[in-house]
């Protein structure tokens, strides 16, 4: 662990209690410090960045005026908390944040009692707050506050709207606050961005009108009955005045603000003043996405997470990759476009992550083909829905682990219908360094049982450009394709397009003890794992199915009359996943051969580099061989030659042995 740099007052703080004995005088410096802290840190250890230092006065206003650990902060999606970690006790681990077995990547009660709520997807802490505030008056907790963090982005979520709905008409005194940069990951969209942007408010308003209300309590004028009568009375003056009207107040939430998210001592004062008001109440900060680090106050997005880079002169310190294969997304941002190119029915629906999944690449070239829907993924599936029972043929892209949040929207709005959409789910599998809220193993399993659905992963680049254009075919229906975050194998991965048959796999290698079934592309680390395994006398046969549903009956029942061992390899779950489906095949059709599944087991999985975390589920390259080795003995047939299958692992690399990862930071 390197020596932490020496800082007037930061060194000192190793709670919020120790923040609260400063004076607010002191708090500019403890800001300035704590935002030179972060930057050097991430310099080194990349993480989320520009998030995190547009809140660094936030969150110091925050600890300083309430009572942490009692008092409840809900980070909305977590980006911007890394100020927060430093200042509850975490700073001299902070050096491990991301990192295997280290601090990590978001705010969690498993980590820290002041991480109040589990938080890696947006617009959720307006809902969790509310509940929070619900169960403090039923438990008498009424000196328990509740503090709701969530950005312009995360606004545009229909669970904040739905909290916001529910928060106006049940009792609580919770604070929203929305942090308002105009960003998500990239710019933020929509009408709610416009409505915020030019939504103004006189201070010296507010505190007039707080100042009468409590004057009217202590003369008996005014009680809670009236209260809210009363609120809608003197929005409507100051709508009148304004001649704006206020969606919040609309709602019966009063409404502070828009104040200088980056005056600390002003923030300060206002929550001291707001905090002990009773009904919800929300604060509006404008602040700046990468504060007080140049380069990334004219970048936001770029320096999201911008890797490792000079402190000093702000040079991102980017690993060479000529020569290495493309990312995933990459093959299919230019696939994607090329494709348009051909059909003009083509468009392009991505919920806030066009740079992400490299969507802007199609936007960039046919701006009025391309839609960045906001954060709102449930509403991007019943969007391409509608687009494609009208004709068009649309490629929605969101990230495996969000699209969880649209089940309902693909099951009622497109598979009931069997609209022609294509769902393209990037960082499908394990993620690696964002951990348990980002992994996307979900899919498999849980879009399988869903009729009218087409479901394929493809091991290389060129599978991918071909699935992508099948996709797109007259009749083939909704259509999914999984793919992981990172590259793949073929640096030379333009191929011709070409329609791949739906529902046919295919046969790798020929082999006669052992079958190895794969989907994707961690067929590649098992091929490697294969030709291990056969230097220890078993002769191992590979299989790509590529599709999940339907699967090839003709190449099981192949495999199923062949093989008495069979090894299923997923990046996913595996209960549900491949490996299952492939036991119902076997069983519904009467064959008996030993069947090991192979897979992300049945817990959430810690964040740490991907070679780490296939170690942690047994999907390493050492223990695909173990597997094979195993089963193949298992069924009462030992290797051919005269060693045990252990010689093959002793001499084993341990580097990765394809590029399954690269090291930029997850957006």
């Amino acid at each position: 662990m390197k020596d932490k740099p020496t800082y007037t007052l930061l060194n000192d703080i190793h709670s919020p209690e120790d923040l609260r004995r400063l004076s607010v005088e002191q708090l500019p410096e403890v800001c300035r410090e704590l935002r030179e802290d972060i930057i050097n840190e991430l310099a080194c250890n990349p993480g989320h960045f520009a998030a995190s230092l547009g809140t660094v006065e936030l969150t110091v206003a925050l600890h300083y005026i309430f009572r942490t650990p009692e008092d409840r902060i809900v980070w909305d999606v977590g980006h911007q908390a890394y100020g927060h970690k430093i200042l509850t006790g975490r700073r001299e681990q902070f050096c491990t944040n991301r990192k295997f077995k280290g601090v990590r990547p978001f705010p969690s009660p498993e980590e820290s009692e002041y991480d109040s709520f589990t938080c890696g997807h947006a617009s959720n802490s307006i809902s969790v707050g509310l509940g929070m505030a619900v169960a403090a008056a039923r438990k008498g907790e009424k000196g328990r506050r509740i503090v709701a963090v969530i950005g312009d982005g995360s606004m545009s979520g229909g669970l904040a709207f739905e909290g916001l709905n529910n928060a106006s008409s049940t009792p609580n005194d919770m604070l929203i606050i929305l942090n308002d940069n105009d960003m998500a990951i990239d710019r933020s969209v929509g009408g709610m961005k416009q409505y915020l942007f030019n939504l103004t408010t006189s201070n010296r308003y507010n505190q007039i009108r707080f100042k009468a209300s409590r004057a009217l309590f202590k003369v008996g004028l005014l009680n809670e009955n009236r209260r809210k009568a009363w609120i809608r009375f003197s929005n409507s003056l100051k709508s009148m005045a304004a001649q704006q009207q206020n969606i919040f107040e609309g709602m019966n939430i009063r409404y502070f603000g828009p104040i200088d998210g980056h005056d600390v001592k002003n923030i300060a004062r206002v929550l001291r003043d707001i905090k002990d008001m009773k009904g919800p109440k929300l604060l509006h900060l404008h602040t700046i996405k990468g504060k007080g680090f140049e380069p990334a106050e004219k970048e936001a997005t770029v320096w999201h997470a911008p890797g490792k880079f000079d402190p000093e002169t702000g040079e991102r310190l980017i690993d060479d990759t000529q020569g290495m294969p493309p990312l995933f997304q990459d093959v299919f941002g230019y696939t994607l476009l090329e494709l348009a190119e051909k059909n003009k029915n083509i468009v392009g629906v991505t919920p806030a992550m066009p740079t992400g999944c490299s969507m802007n690449i199609l936007m960039e070239k046919m701006p009025d083909r391309a839609f960045d829907v906001g954060i709102a993924e449930g509403h991007a599936v019943t969007f391409s829905g509608g687009m494609a029972k009208d004709g068009l043929q649309p490629f929605c892209n969101i990230y495996s682990s969000f699209m969880q949040r649209a089940y309902d929207n693909l099951i009622h709005d497109v598979a009931i219908q069997d609209l022609p959409v294509v769902l393209c789910l990037d960082r499908a599998g394990l993620v690696g360094e964002d951990g348990p809220t980002h992994h996307g193993v979900f899919d498999l399993a849980y879009l399988r049982p869903i009729p009218h659905l087409t479901i394929c992963s493809p091991m290389d680049e060129h599978e991918l450009r071909k699935l992508m254009y099948t996709a797109q075919l007259p009749g083939k229906g909704a259509f999914v394709i999984r793919y992981p975050r990172g590259r793949g194998n073929r640096v030379d991965w333009r191929c011709a397009l070409e329609e791949i048959p739906v529902g046919k796999g295919r046969k790798l290698k020929e082999g006669k003890d052992v079958a190895v079934l794969t989907i994707g592309p961690i067929g590649t680390l098992a091929a490697e794992a294969i030709a291990l395994a056969e230097t220890a006398g078993i002769s191992v046969a590979h299989y790509d199915l590529r599709f999940l549903k339907p699967l090839d009956e003709e190449l099981l029942h192949e495999i199923g009359k062949r093989f008495k061992a069979i090894v299923t390899v997923e990046n996913g779950v595996v209960r549900g996943g491949m490996g299952s489906a492939v036991l119902e095949f076997m069983a519904d059709n009467g064959y008996q051969p030993l069947v090991r599944r192979i897979g992300v087991p049945d817990h959430f999985i810690e964040h740490g580099s991907i070679e780490e975390l296939f170690k942690v589920c047994g999907m390493d390259k050492e223990s695909l061989v173990q597997a094979i080795a195993d089963t193949y003995k298992q069924t009462g047939h030992p290797p051919t030659t005269e060693n045990d299958g252990e010689s093959c692992l002793r001499d084993l690399p341990r580097e990765p042995a394809a590029p399954l990862q690269t090291n930029t930071p997850h957006e």
